[in-house]
């Protein structure tokens, strides 16, 4: 384990309130962690916002993130903030990291990049009622026309390049030897789908983790947070995250975001038939992710049945489904 992995284990509130100051922030020494499997996101009280008073537009309270060692590069996350920013210069709704006094969005302290956001207030929808996904959907393309402009360089894109070989590569040392054949026929079957049906050359900058808990309403609009899985890929990956997954309300679903999308952004609707294979692909990333950070002392607690034959029986099961309806 590397120092600053193990800096980054053992994080504390203290540290962050340091490199804060050293930011030019005056904390009133209120700190509360927030939920984040990923990274180390915390809440931050401020006694005054002193020269970022026009960026917090009078927000008495801010959200530190520091991000894993070794997940993303400087560029990388430079790539997500300059997406932000394009955004919120457009007049669409996004939580932009602030500008530190040299004009950067990033720093870093003990080898741990580290940015600092506004802290915003919003629900996330349980269920969406009226014309709500047809709202998600205007919002959804107005992200993708900018997300359209040009590639992130420095990001991942949803191929099988970057997400399916790699994750199997990752996952035959730990699913459960005896189904690891039916399980690596399944993924390559979705892998192989994936790759004959989406050119990435029509990839564009997309949200890449669209579901229900990173999109929050504020009263007036809905907006989305959280851009960490920020990358290169189909529009459509954004779209099935946020349906409820009941067979018998696919097609009003897919009719309402599809109908606010379509005012502002045309979709190749055959891409609509890569929804499936595409969440079979995020079951097996999803897996991998988990696997690759098991020496993190938080991951065994959270996923306690990871290494079981139950566990990996039932992503089996669910791998197979969506092969075989393919």
């Amino acid at each position: 384990m590397s120092d600053r992995t193990d800096g980054f284990y053992s994080l504390t509130p203290h540290v962050v309130l340091e490199a804060l100051e050293d930011a030019g922030f005056r904390s009133n020494g209120y700190v509360t962690a927030l939920n984040s499997y990923e990274n180390r996101v915390m809440s931050v009280g401020l006694e005054e916002t002193g020269e970022y008073d026009e960026q917090l537009a009078g927000s008495k309270a801010v959200v530190a993130k520091f991000y894993r060692p070794g997940r993303w590069s400087f560029e990388a996350i430079k790539d997500e903030h300059d997406f932000l920013w394009e955004l919120k210069a457009e007049g669409i709704p996004a939580v932009a990291p602030l500008k530190f006094q040299d004009g950067e969005t990033i720093r870093e302290r003990d080898g741990i990049f580290y940015s600092v956001f506004p802290k915003v207030l919003g629900r996330s929808p349980q269920e969406f009622v009226g014309d709500e996904l047809k709202q998600v959907g205007r919002r959804l393309a107005q992200i993708h026309n900018i997300g359209a402009r040009r590639e992130a360089e420095h990001r991942l894109s949803l191929t099988a390049h970057d997400f399916g070989w790699p994750a199997l590569d990752v996952l035959e040392s730990w699913v459960t030897p005896e189904l690891w054949p039916r399980y690596e026929q399944a993924s390559e079957t979705i892998v192989d789908f994936i790759t004959d049906r989406l050119d990435p050359a029509d990839f564009i900058r997309i949200h890449g983790d669209c579901h229900k808990g990173n999109l929050l309403h504020n009263g007036r609009e809905f907006f989305f947070v959280d851009f960490d899985d920020f990358m290169n890929g189909p529009p459509v990956q954004d779209f099935w995250m946020l349906f409820s997954g009941d067979p018998e309300d696919a097609e009003r679903e897919r009719e309402q975001i599809l109908s606010g999308y379509e005012e502002l952004r045309d979709l190749d609707e055959r891409t609509l038939g890569c929804m499936e294979a595409l969440r079979g692909l995020r079951i097996m990333h999803y897996a991998a992710w988990i696997a690759r950070r098991w020496e993190d002392p938080s991951f065994p607690r959270l996923f306690p049945h990871f290494n079981s034959y139950l566990y990996w029986l039932e992503e089996t099961d669910r791998l197979e489904r969506i092969a075989n309806g393919l």
